[in-house]
């Protein structure tokens, strides 16, 4: 883990390609980051080791406590979020177990936004039954609803902003305010819209969640997550959760996620703008009942989006006026559009939350998430948007 040092002049594209420590890996002058593909680092002498192994020397000791490649990636995370520091991982959901584990214990309660991820949800579920852990799934639309939810033992707030997959809107600088004044902590998974549309930490929030899998990857060719927040926080889930249960990323992996950040910015610029017109066409076409999109002013929280979030995103839902019948004959007539879970690909990718990533999920708790049988979930790539929308347009029809 490595703390910010942040070039205050440079904006965010520049921060992603440059910002990235090659002072703390050495490099011997290589322009790209090397891969430091070793299990464990070598010491000079016994008292060097004991030094490390106290704390008292800075260097590496062992990849699952480190590693120079990862650091690089954890640095520039920090960097583009804002934060004191960040935590790489295996996976986006060793990254939310992380947090969820490091940061509370049996008896506390956790205060979670209704529409959530099926993995996270099932994890919570999971800390419910086996390790008393309280968990309540609320609406979070008003400071009130937050406030009555709390409750003495409540000990942090989670919640995903946009809401996977119904796109739900949470006001992050009002949950923050409400958490604050109550001595609670909250974590947001920022997944979504990647630092580059919105950095949660700037409203007030203590942890940033991401599946790196999806933008900050951006290319579908790699499993994992990250995590950002201040320097204390971050130490305390590294020295825990994070060393003990071992879910750590791979020096290679973590190559690939420094060269998916370099394109960052331009990959979201596309996926904003290409989005925004499927959106604006899907709401036209006689097909489709609603559509969920914050960049569309039907959207019920587009005022809130225009507030606190730089874009759009590239992740649009559609319920098809058909159900859930349709939704499968239309799913099954695409060319373009890739019938694969997962988000945030330069690909198009398109799936069936009630049969795929929520189908964990029991169907009352569905249903108050928002999530009909009809609904679909669109990650719009950045191929050229009048292939994407035709593909669309003919499986509709079809």
């Amino acid at each position: 883990m490595v703390t910010k040092e942040m070039p205050k002049e440079w904006g965010f594209a520049t921060q992603a390609i440059h910002g990235d420590g090659m002072k703390v890996a050495g490099g011997m002058g290589s322009l790209v980051p090397p891969i430091y593909q070793t299990s464990t680092f070598v010491f000079e002498d016994v008292e060097q080791g004991a030094k490390r192994f106290a704390g008292l020397e800075e260097g590496f000791v062992y990849t699952r406590l480190g590693n120079p490649t990862v650091q690089l990636l954890e640095q520039k995370i920090a960097l583009l979020e804002g934060a004191d520091a960040a935590l790489a991982f295996g996976s986006g959901m060793a990254a939310i177990s992380a947090v969820l584990l490091g940061m509370v214990k049996s008896g506390d309660h956790i205060l979670c936004s209704r529409s959530l991820y099926g993995c996270t949800f099932g994890l919570l579920k999971l800390m419910e039954e086996r390790y008393q852990v309280e968990v309540s799934l609320i609406e979070m639309r008003d400071e009130e609803a937050v406030r009555l939810a709390i409750r003495p033992n409540t000990t942090l707030i989670y919640l995903e902003t946009p809401a996977n997959p119904t796109m739900e809107l949470i006001d992050l600088a009002m949950v923050s305010k409400v958490a604050k004044e109550n001595g609670i902590y909250t974590a947001v998974d920022n997944t979504f819209l990647s630092p580059y549309l919105q950095r949660p930490i700037e409203y007030g929030c203590d942890i940033v969640i991401h599946s790196a899998t999806k933008y900050i990857g951006g290319h579908g060719d790699v499993v994992a997550g990250v995590i950002a927040g201040s320097y204390g926080i971050m130490q305390q889930i590294q020295m825990t959760t994070q060393k003990d249960l071992g879910g750590i990323l791979a020096p290679m992996d973590a190559f690939l996620l420094l060269r998916g950040l370099k394109t960052l910015a331009l990959r979201m610029e596309q996926h904003n703008r290409s989005a925004q017109l499927v959106a604006q066409f899907l709401e036209s076409h006689p097909s489709v009942n609603r559509v969920y999109y914050p960049g569309l002013r039907s959207f019920p929280q587009h005022e809130l989006a225009k507030k606190q979030m730089k874009g759009f995103g590239g992740v649009i839902a559609f319920e098809l006026t058909g159900g859930y019948e349709a939704a499968v004959q239309m799913l099954n007539q695409l060319n373009l559009c890739r019938l694969a879970v997962s988000l945030g690909d330069v690909d198009t990718l398109i799936q069936h939350p009630a049969s795929m990533t929520h189908s964990g999920v029991p169907q009352e708790e569905r249903w108050k998430m928002g999530i009909s049988d009809g609904l679909v979930r669109l990650s719009v790539g950045i191929e050229e948007v009048e292939d994407i929308m035709e593909d669309l347009r003919q499986a509709m029809e079809r």
